[in-house]
């Protein structure tokens, strides 16, 4: 992978990290004052608690592990020109 190629995988990795930010926002604000008007209880609390802290939480879990599975890439950021080299 050239240094050009890495440093194009970084800045989309970074876009949809981003990205995951603003969607984990939006929800977290649906979550809490979208639901206020609800009269449901989860546990004996209010819905918009539950879905605000504990929904949250895992809808976050869930957007990491799609970036981990459509976005990020395993490489080496290693100077490939460097090959030889020993870093001692």
């Amino acid at each position: 992978m050239t240094d050009w190629e890495k440093y194009q995988q970084i800045r989309r990795e970074a876009a949809f990290t981003g990205l995951a930010l603003l969607v984990l926002i939006l929800f977290w604000c649906w979550a809490g004052f979208g639901l206020s008007d609800v009269e449901a209880e989860v546990f004996g609390l209010p819905l918009w608690a539950v879905t605000s802290s504990i929904g949250v939480w895992f809808f976050a879990i869930v957007l990491v592990k799609i970036l981990l599975r459509y976005v990020f890439r395993d490489m080496s950021l290693d100077d490939e020109k460097k090959e030889g080299v020993s870093h001692e």
